[in-house]
């Protein structure tokens, strides 16, 4: 099974692949974002794309808005998978 290894700010949310061009899951928040990283699984390298860093130009406040809001579904991830907290 491919994991997650690459991420791109959108529509306010976070998409998420699995290998090249393999859509697996969005999430708007950080909740569901860990609901899709611990079905998909993690890579051991997660890539994000420049809308990552220009969020404001894909739907969030602030240019990193998604960038924050990963941050939050990795600590629910970390905690839910691995049992530690961020």
């Amino acid at each position: 099974m491919t994991k997650i290894d690459y991420i791109t700010a959108h529509n306010g949310g976070i998409k998420m692949y699995a290998g090249f061009d393999n859509f697996v899951g969005w999430g708007k928040t950080a909740k569901m974002i860990a609901y899709v990283m611990e079905t998909k699984g993690m890579a051991d390298a997660v890539y994000g794309s420049s809308t990552m860093d220009f969020a404001d130009e894909e739907g969030f406040d602030t240019r990193d808005g998604a960038t924050n809001l990963w941050n939050e579904a990795i600590e629910i991830y970390n905690w839910n998978v691995n049992g530690v907290a961020g």
